[in-house]
């Protein structure tokens, strides 16, 4: 399953990508994020791997995040494997104006097992999820 999806963020793209980049913000717009913990590689840079726990409902899903590109300010791309799901993250600003930038995702998902099933049958709470997760960064990034 793949989707793009877009928002406007009032805020100077060197403001939203400094934001956007920094591990200390992430538990301020990804909801159910409970930890992050760096695992290899050098912290924030291409390679390297981290764990990121979330609790959704009654479900905690752990996942490993692998940073693939970082050509900030215009793209930070990742996969995250989770049970069952492959997901592969594009993040790209693109400066709109001086005041506005425009975040853009583009989400490539592979299921395996039972989430196979989940993809088929559910595939708007996955595009209702990454949305949610846009429009939180964006009101945590217009009130900084």
């Amino acid at each position: 399953m793949k989707y793009t999806q877009e928002i406007i963020i009032n805020k100077p793209i060197d403001e939203v990508v400094q934001l956007f980049d920094s591990v200390e913000n992430m538990d301020k717009w990804m909801e159910g994020l409970q930890s992050f913990e760096h695992l290899s590689g050098t912290p924030g840079e291409v390679g390297a791997k981290s764990k990121l726990k979330f609790k959704m409902g009654k479900r905690e899903i752990e996942m490993i995040e692998t940073i693939t590109v970082k050509n900030l300010p215009h793209e930070f791309s990742g996969t995250y494997e989770a049970d069952g799901v492959f997901n592969m993250v594009r993040n790209k600003f693109v400066e709109l104006s001086e005041n506005q930038t425009k975040h853009i995702t583009e989400n490539e998902f592979q299921f395996k097992g039972f989430m196979k099933v989940m993809g088929f049958l559910m595939p708007g709470a996955f595009k209702k999820q990454s949305m949610k997760y846009m429009e939180t960064f964006k009101a945590f990034a217009e009130s900084q």
